[in-house]
């Protein structure tokens, strides 16, 4: 025990390397991707872009891919009368597409169907079981088909009427199985597991670290890590014995070490994770196998499980029983994709359940993308404040009456001072929600700047025409809005990219260490001014109409006279006519 738990201590040092490697659960292929599945994958994408943006050096790698093994798979490929390996590809690709569409930024995509993985996985076990962790035993308990896991009396709840169990956590069905497997010793590595969750911000949110100190004060089973192959064949073989394959969870946590080359020469470099994203449904398999499993095969464990709540419809769990499966596809004719990531960013928080609804994902998209920064930057931009279409310079003296003089221009001022600390400090911890908040907090005052400083009566033509203290105001406005954009990449890449781009900011010039240097931060350097970037348009986001106002339209433009065709059959009817 103490040489186990010197490794252990080994294992908990510093990192040594540049690498910040980030994954996203593998998703299982049972089923097509819904909401709950693209939160895990833009969590871990917001994360992976402000460290890039932060720290530009840094080697940032971010993996995530597909799950396809397992008694599942082959149920849901037989109920949808595909071949196993068809029905997998078909799923596979639509995360990719999913992925694809919502600016997902990855490394690797991985598939546990693909040679790298299986060779890693078979590399994996013989290394447990040369190590002395692996026996083979007589097996029998209470397994879940659909959690894929055997369970113990004290997960199970017995329902008297009919006399079948089900699983307490996820309430599906269990049944008695009787069979010999492999089997790890995971009861030797109980104090080794939880002296890792123990380590200082291991497991995030902190709820979810007391989850598994509960579990871990009671004594852990050994775990059942093979299947019989005539039950479960759709899986991979044992090595050399091949009348079982790998339990599929060691299957499926081993994709982290395969998309870094393991065991080829040089993963290392990328080793251990920087930080795992997972859904609270599987924090056992990371919080206590996982960890475990590493340990036993002497590589050091992940640096922090970042867990996350699920995701319910108007109040109502997400199931297919219910038909209120979240399509992001769907949801992405209503709101763009880019809106649906900002709406999952902005309204999940990962230590509770988020709620998703319709009314509530306008309101949000109309009030904060649509007028609060959309809105804005078409203002600024609007051709009767701003004819010659530039991001111009700041007068020195009108910026600095309008600082003095104007309670408005002050209070942008604050809000921009403390904007790159407080984002900084909020998307450190994953807390995409607060960086919003703070972004659009900023964003209000520079509209209230904006509406006090009345630039409308300072343009030509106007009886207190003023050119220079137009242009400085219209300087300070676009000088947040850039600031916001800097700030708010990592959660809307694609909406941050077109503001920046309509300010023509150098693409050198997007870094976060480029928030330094603003108005609000060094009054006195002033830059010259610059054309905006005419190709790109100044509408941010087109505000979400009811369902019933887009149909109305569709219908009043259906009603509307078409010349075109009318002229062709007049001409029709003349020539009808004639003959």
């Amino acid at each position: 025990m103490l040489i186990r738990r010197l490794k252990c201590l080994r294992y908990l040092g510093t990192r040594h390397n540049s690498s910040h490697y980030v994954t996203t659960p593998i998703f299982y292929v049972n089923a097509a991707p819904h909401i709950g599945h693209l939160y895990s994958a833009v969590i871990a994408d917001a994360h992976c872009r402000y460290q890039r943006l932060r720290n530009p050096e840094k080697d940032v790698r971010l993996c995530t891919g597909t799950d396809e093994h397992g008694t599942k798979i082959q149920q849901a490929a037989a109920l949808h009368g595909i071949p196993v390996p068809k029905y997998c590809d078909d799923i596979s690709e639509r995360y990719r597409e999913v992925f694809r569409s919502a600016s997902i930024q990855t490394e690797d995509f991985i598939r546990t169907t693909e040679e790298r993985h299986k060779r890693a996985v078979a590399h994996f076990w013989r290394t447990l079981h040369g190590r002395g962790h692996i026996y083979s035993a007589a097996y029998s308990g209470w397994y879940c088909v659909s959690d894929e896991t055997f369970l113990t009396d004290s997960q199970l709840r017995l329902d008297e009427s009919t006399g079948s169990r089900y699983s307490l956590e996820s309430g599906h069905p269990v049944e008695w199985t009787e069979e010999t497997n492999y089997m790890f010793r995971l009861s030797q590595f109980q104090d080794d597991v939880r002296h890792w969750v123990k380590q200082k911000a291991r497991i995030r949110p902190a709820k979810f670290e007391k989850i598994l100190l509960d579990s871990l004060s009671e004594p852990l089973p050994d775990v059942s890590v093979s299947r019989p192959s005539n039950r479960v064949h759709w899986a991979i073989p044992v090595p050399d014995d091949d009348t079982q394959t790998v339990y599929v969870w060691l299957d499926a946590l081993v994709n982290y070490l395969s998309s870094v080359g393991y065991p080829n020469e040089g993963y290392t470099a990328n080793w251990p994770p920087a930080q795992q994203v997972i859904g609270k449904d599987i924090l056992k398999f990371h919080g206590i196998y996982w960890p475990a499993f590493l340990l036993a095969a002497g590589l050091e464990p992940p640096g922090q499980l970042f867990v996350h709540s699920h995701w319910t419809v108007d109040g109502q769990k997400m199931s297919k029983s219910r038909h209120n499966v979240v399509d992001p596809f769907q949801a992405a004719r209503q709101y763009t994709m880019e809106g649906l990531r900002y709406f999952l960013l902005r309204e999940g928080v990962a230590h509770s359940d988020g709620n998703y609804s319709h009314v509530k994902a306008q309101r949000i998209l109309n009030s904060e993308l649509a007028d609060t920064l959309g809105n804005l930057l078409s203002r600024a931009c609007a051709k009767s404040l701003n004819p010659g279409q530039i991001y111009p310079s700041a007068n020195a003296e009108h910026l600095a009456d309008l600082l003095r003089s104007l309670d408005a221009a002050k209070r942008l001022q604050d809000s921009l001072l403390q904007l790159s600390e407080r984002c900084a400090s909020h998307y450190e911890c994953n807390h995409f929600h607060l960086v919003a908040d703070t972004a659009m907090a900023a964003l209000h005052a520079a509209n209230n700047f904006f509406e006090s400083s009345k630039p409308w009566t300072l343009k030509a033509g106007a009886p207190d025409a003023n050119p220079p203290r137009l242009e400085t105001i219209i300087a300070m406005t676009m000088d947040a809005l850039r600031l916001c954009g800097i700030v708010l990449q990592p959660i809307i890449p694609q909406l941050a990219t077109r503001l920046l781009d309509k300010l023509s900011i150098p693409t050198a010039q997007r870094g976060w260490n480029h928030l330094a240097h603003s108005l609000a931060t060094s009054p006195a350097s002033l830059g010259g001014s610059r054309q905006l970037d005419g190709q790109t348009s100044a509408l941010l986001f087109q505000r979400i109409l009811e369902e019933k106002v887009v149909k109305e339209q569709d219908e009043k433009e259906q009603q509307k006279p078409q010349p075109a065709k009318r002229s062709k059959s007049k001409k029709k009817e003349r020539r009808e006519t004639m003959s």
